[in-house]
């Protein structure tokens, strides 16, 4: 799974902002490397364990002629508190990392193969994300 080298702070304050009524992102909106991307058409918050999920689902479909970028990277850490633990005595211990994704954002891209694999491929991994994408073409 991804995980940053090292972070600033262990636990970030929760932002409490609805990820499905942000504005769309601005960065990261085109496809730059492959033929064909992955896009969010809503937002959510993606951990790095379902990230990896739709990578390996999107290289297992690919084959070995496909190569597939990540363009995104979890860096911020969330917490969880232990099961059956009672309310208070502070916050739980952080458990991984995810990231905040806007509506617009390109979450990976493919090359080397024909236009339906590639279709299939990005269609597998987006299953596997907890947001609505679609597949583009540059």
């Amino acid at each position: 799974m991804l995980t940053p080298k090292k972070v600033k702070f262990r636990k970030w304050q929760t932002s409490r902002t609805d990820m499905t009524k942000v504005t769309p992102d601005t960065r990261g909106t085109t496809v730059s490397f492959g033929s064909f991307g992955l896009k969010s058409t809503s937002g959510g918050r993606v951990r790095s364990n379902q990230l990896e999920s739709a990578r390996k689902a999107g290289h297992r479909a690919l084959g070995k002629t496909g190569r597939m970028w990540i363009r995104v990277f979890p860096d911020r850490p969330f917490t969880a508190k232990p099961a059956e633990v009672g309310m208070g005595k502070g916050k739980g211990d952080p458990q991984g990392y995810c990231l905040d994704i806007r509506p617009g954002r390109i979450l990976f891209e493919v090359d080397g193969v024909t236009e339906a694999v590639a279709k299939e491929a990005l269609r597998k991994a987006g299953t596997k994300l907890p947001l609505s994408t679609r597949v583009v073409a540059r």
